[in-house]
């Protein structure tokens, strides 16, 4: 079976600086394309980074982007997000999902992920 376990989430105040992991089973990040998504009470689920297991390429959204880290350990088949200068508005529930490699796909996309990880919930708050 396939599974993915998000942990990592917690309280941080604003500026600070939190890791989340995503462990995995059933499948090899070689393969795949893996993906951190977040969901914020009310609001839709947003991409928020992804990595090609096979090539390290990375994906980031504006709102993101060089304060969010994606990487892996493939050998322990293990992503992670490093997440700096942390907002309050980066509140959130925190999912991990895994793609895999396919031509044509734009990942990060909640639309056509090939498996999902429960949350693990972000708060910013001072």
């Amino acid at each position: 079976d396939v599974q993915l376990q998000a942990s990592g989430g917690g309280l941080e105040q604003p500026g600070g600086s939190l890791r989340l992991s995503c462990t995995a089973s059933g499948f090899s990040f070689d393969d795949y394309s893996i993906a951190w998504f977040r969901q914020a009470p009310g609001k839709e689920r947003e991409g928020v980074s992804c990595i090609n297991g096979n090539d390290g390429s990375t994906t980031y959204p504006d709102s993101v982007k060089g304060r969010f880290t994606i990487s892996t350990d493939n050998a322990k088949n293990t992503a992670y997000l490093q997440m700096n200068s942390l907002k309050p508005e980066d509140t959130a529930v925190y999912f991990c999902a895994a793609v895999i490699l396919r031509p044509g796909f734009l990942c990060p996309s909640r639309y056509g992920m090939d498996y999902w990880g429960k949350g693990t919930q972000v708060t910013v708050s001072s």
